[in-house]
C-alpha cells in the first residue's frame, strides 16, 4: 500500500488530496514538525534533505512535491487528472505543474522562514525578506488569477479538474494571512471555495484536523 509521509497543512498536503481524489488505497504517517521528527536520522533516510512529504510506493521512496504528482498521475493515468501524453495540454500541464513548484511554492519559505535568509538576530532584514516575498507571492497569484479568468472554466485548465487543482490550492491557502490573501481575488476566490466544495478536499481537511479559515 502507498504510503504518504505528511504533516498537516503542509505540502504533503497536495499528495494528500491527490490520492483521495484518486479513491486508492493508501496510509498516512504523521511526520511530527513540532517533535522535529523531520530531521531525525530515521527520516533522514527517506529524504536526506529533511523536508515533508515523501510518497511511498512499494520499494520506490519519492520525495519532491511536482515529482509525487507526476508519479501519482502517471501511475493512475485512467483516473483523468492529466492529459494525454504527447498532446499540447499535457505541455501545459507540465508547465503549470513546473511553476507552482519552482516560482510559487519556492518563495513561501522567504515568507514563512525570513530569520532563516539573514544574519542571527537581524530582525530588520528579516522582515525586509518577508516583505518582499509577500510582494512576489501576491504577483504570482495574479497570474493564477489571470489563467482562470482568460478561459472563464472552473478549474486551472479550463474544464477539466487535474492535479493541478490541488496543488493551486494548496498554495493559494497558505496565503490566507497575508494582507491580500489569494481568496480576495476574482477568480481565485470562487475558485477556492469551488475546491472547499469538494468532498475530497473535506476529507482531507477533517484527516488532517485543520482549524478554519481554510482559505
Amino acid at each position: 500500500m502507498i504510503q504518504l509521509h505528511y504533516f498537516p497543512g503542509n505540502a504533503s498536503m497536495t499528495p494528500h488530496l491527490l490520492l483521495e481524489e484518486l479513491g486508492t488505497p493508501f496510509e498516512l504517517k504523521l511526520v511530527d514538525r513540532s517533535a522535529n521528527a523531520h530531521k531525525s536520522s530515521e527520516y533522514l533516510k527517506l529524504n536526506p534533505n529533511g523536508l515533508i512529504p515523501v510518497l511511498v510506493d512499494g520499494d520506490l521512496v519519492l520525495y519532491e512535491t511536482a515529482a509525487i504528482v507526476l508519479h501519482l498521475v502517471d501511475t493512475h493515468a485512467a483516473a483523468g487528472l492529466a492529459p494525454g501524453i504527447g498532446t499540447a495540454e499535457r505541455a501545459h500541464f507540465y508547465k503549470w505543474l513546473v511553476w507552482l513548484a519552482a516560482s510559487l511554492q519556492s518563495q513561501m519559505p522567504m515568507y514563512f522562514y525570513s530569520d532563516r535568509y539573514v544574519a542571527a538576530g537581524n530582525a530588520a532584514g528579516a522582515a525586509q525578506v518577508k516583505a518582499a516575498a509577500e510582494t512576489r507571492i501576491a504577483g504570482l497569484v495574479d497570474q493564477i488569477d489571470a489563467q482562470l479568468a482568460s478561459h472563464h472554466g472552473p478549474w486551472l485548465l479550463g474544464e477539466s479538474f487535474s492535479a493541478l487543482d490541488p496543488y493551486a490550492f494548496m498554495l493559494c491557502r497558505w496565503t490566507r494571512g497575508m494582507q491580500r490573501p489569494a481568496r480576495t481575488l476574482a477568480h481565485v476566490g470562487p475558485f477556492l471555495q469551488r475546491m472547499l466544495a469538494r468532498p475530497t478536499v473535506q476529507r482531507v481537511i477533517e484527516r488532517e484536523g485543520l482549524p478554519a479559515p481554510w482559505v
